[in-house]
This record gives C-alpha cells, sequence and structure tokens, in this order.
C-alpha cells in the first residue's frame, strides 16, 4: 500500500520521504519546493506548462523528469502519469481575481485553470492527496462576491478535504510586501485542536475579512486550527537585499533616465526622494510606475519594504531601486539576485535573461512563507494523523 492509501502516519523525522512527500503544481520556478525542502519535506512531482519557467527551474535544481509542462486540463485526463505523494502545493493563478483580470472570476481564463487541478485530484481516486495546500492573492476572498471563495472550497469538501484558511504576509520575513491567502485541505483524521469559526477572534493570520468570509461559509467542512503568532514583522530592511553595484554598472540608468523618472513623481513623492538625496548616507526606496487619472505617475515606497514583485508585463511591472543620498540619487530595476532575497530564495542560481528571470520571481510564493506553513501546520498534521476523512464522515475535525 501507498501512504496515501494507509494515511496512518506514524510520527517521523524530518525528511522522511514515504510520508513526507509532495507534488508543486503551478510549480512556476520551484520556491515552494525550497520552502518545503527546509521543512523536511521532498520533491515527488512538479507541473507548470510554462516552459520557460522550467528552463529557470533547472538552472537552479538541475535536471528534473519529473517536472511536467502538460497543461493541468489534459493532465487531468491522464491521471496515471501523476505519482502519489502527501502533500499537493497549488499556486493556480490569480490573473482573473485581481484588478489585473478584471476580477473575471475563477471559472474564467487563466484562474480556471484550478478546475482543472481539481479535476485532476477526483480523478486520483482514493490515491489523492492527504493534503492539499492552496496559495493565491487575498482578492480570492471577494471574488465575484465571494461567491468563488465559496465554490473551491465547497468543491473540496465534495472530494473529502475539511478545509482552513489563513493569510500571511510575507513581510513577516522578508523586506517585501506580499500578502496572501493560504487554504489548508485535509482529508485524514487527527488529534490536534480546532476552533469554532463563531470563536475566532482577528489576528494577523486571520483578519477580520477572512473571520468574515469563514463565517459567510458556515456550511462548509471547515478544521480552523489554532496557529502559532506570526514574527514580527522583518528586521532585514530593504538596504540588507539590495547589491552593491558600482557605479560604471550597466545596470544603472542614464542620468536622462533617471530624471524622467523623477520628473514622474506627485509633489509628495519628490519630497520624499528629495530627503533622501539631501542626506548624508545612502537610503533605499523602490518604485512602481502606476496611471493615475491617465497620466503615469512614479511612486516612492520609502519604509525600508519593497512593494509586492510582481510579473513584468508591458514594463510597468518591473520594480525600481531609488538609491539616494550625499546630494545625487541613482536609479535601476531590482536585480534577479535582489528578487531571490525578497523572495526568501537567497543565492537561486539565474540562468535566464533579466525580464525571464523577473517574471518567475513575480509569480513565485515566498520560500520562506511556505517553510513556516510546513513547519507549523503541515509537520504537525502529518506526525498526528489517522484514517482518511470522507465527505460525509465528520470524524476528529
Amino acid at each position: 500500500m501507498t501512504t496515501q492509501q494507509l494515511f496512518n502516519f506514524p510520527a517521523q523525522p524530518r525528511g522522511a520521504p514515504s510520508a513526507y512527500s509532495f507534488g508543486e503544481f503551478f510549480a512556476g520556478i520551484g520556491l515552494a519546493r525550497i520552502g518545503l525542502e527546509r521543512a523536511g519535506w521532498t520533491i515527488a512531482f512538479a507541473n507548470d506548462l510554462d516552459k520557460q519557467k522550467l528552463r529557470m527551474y533547472e538552472g537552479h535544481f538541475g535536471p528534473a523528469p519529473y517536472y511536467s509542462t502538460d497543461d493541468i486540463h489534459e493532465l487531468a485526463d491522464t491521471p496515471d502519469l501523476v505519482p502519489d505523494f502527501t502533500l499537493a502545493h497549488a499556486s493556480f493563478p490569480c490573473t482573473d481575481l485581481s484588478l489585473a483580470g478584471a476580477r473575471r472570476g475563477i471559472r474564467s481564463g487563466q484562474s480556471s485553470a484550478f478546475w482543472g487541478f481539481h479535476r485532476l485530484l477526483e480523478a486520483k481516486g482514493d490515491a489523492r492527496p492527504a493534503l492539499v495546500l492552496l496559495e493565491n492573492v487575498t482578492g480570492f476572498l471577494s471574488s465575484q462576491g465571494g461567491d468563488d471563495f465559496h465554490a473551491a472550497l465547497q468543491a473540496m469538501n465534495d472530494l473529502g478535504y475539511a478545509v482552513d484558511a489563513f493569510t500571511i504576509d510575507a513581510a513577516h520575513f522578508v523586506p517585501q510586501s506580499r500578502p496572501r491567502l493560504f487554504v489548508l485541505c485535509k482529508r485524514i483524521a487527527d488529534d490536534l485542536p480546532t476552533i469554532e469559526p463563531g470563536d475566532l477572534t482577528p489576528s494577523a493570520l486571520r483578519p477580520p475579512a477572512l473571520i468574515a468570509a469563514i463565517r459567510r461559509c458556515s456550511d462548509l467542512d471547515w478544521a480552523v486550527r489554532p496557529l502559532p503568532e506570526l514574527p514580527p514583522y522583518a528586521k532585514t530592511k530593504l538596504a540588507s537585499v539590495v547589491d552593491r553595484v558600482p557605479d560604471d554598472s550597466p545596470q544603472w540608468w542614464s542620468r536622462e533616465r533617471s530624471e524622467y523618472l523623477l520628473s514622474q513623481m506627485s509633489p509628495r513623492h519628490r519630497a520624499l526622494a528629495d530627503a533622501m538625496i539631501a542626506k548624508r548616507t545612502w537610503s533605499y526606496g523602490t518604485v512602481f510606475r502606476r496611471v493615475r487619472n491617465a497620466k503615469s505617475m512614479a511612486e516612492l515606497r520609502t519604509d525600508g519594504i519593497a512593494g509586492c514583485l510582481r510579473t513584468p508585463k508591458g514594463g510597468s511591472g518591473r520594480q525600481i531601486l531609488f538609491q539616494a543620498g550625499y546630494g545625487r540619487y541613482k536609479v535601476r530595476l531590482l536585480n534577479p539576485d535582489e528578487c531571490a532575497r525578497l523572495m526568501g530564495a537567497d543565492g537561486y542560481k539565474v540562468t535566464v535573461p533579466l525580464n525571464q528571470a523577473l517574471f518567475g520571481f513575480g509569480d513565485a510564493v515566498c520560500a520562506d512563507v511556505i517553510e513556516w506553513i510546513a513547519d507549523n501546520y503541515m509537520n504537525k498534521l502529518v506526525q498526528h494523523a489517522g484514517t482518511p476523512l470522507t465527505a460525509a464522515s465528520g470524524a476528529n475535525r
């Protein structure tokens, strides 16, 4: 019998592959893998249809014959090609759950890939993973008036999974603002404590909007767990991840291009820039270009936290570093090594061109966040697991 058929895992040391195996769906460049491996898990399978991301993945990890580039909808038609494992991590596309995709919803465009993933789980039958970790933008909660959140979790219930939800901002671990919603789904009984949705109190992990969403979905099968407090926001600031790039490096923008960026700032943001320039020390901020009243504006952030890394579609998603002090300033894009540090993946080997690397990191999940979830939640579920749950069992939720 496989581990997934037994589901009665004995307590095992970190890294025991029979229980701590995972598949990584919408795997991208493998940052979820990095976080899970730090917590003792072993990769069994990966899937993403983007061959450019596979190129970046293999540039870091080496040859990956277990990485499928089949479309998830097609993969659902061939479930026997997917091995068994304990955990499926799925960062399904967020485009249609956010403003970037006009909030079309989980049944539209790229975000409809969730249903291909769900169909694959269904096709796996009794061999489907004991645990599933879904990740997406916090806009998932309010997409289509909350209907998308309910529909996705109901679909997981229908496969025998009880569900839990929490949010984590990567800023607790790295100097990047990156709030994300996580849904942990389990189809194993255990003896760990739970919290009734009506007894939830607001916290960093479950803010008021999430608690309200959980309570609106009272018809779902919940298994909400008490979790430890998140660490305080990262003590490291942007300056700690920035490379000391020589003045003559081609990474730095020309004087004309830098002056144009400064001219795009509103009076408030220009005042922040001027204050940085006047200091007798170097300081760092990040800039995104945004359209305000049909005009491209440069918005400067100076609190030591980078904005959320994004995919560089159309150029506006590329985050700009603004370095200033001693009466002068310099401007360049954040480079791939800096982006890796902001994603909790310092040392990630980048073997692809700049824009491809920025796309890979902007479309990824923070490795430190996944490691925290594994250490504080999923590992404990494996260690306390009992028999499989079914959609109607309700046992040991």
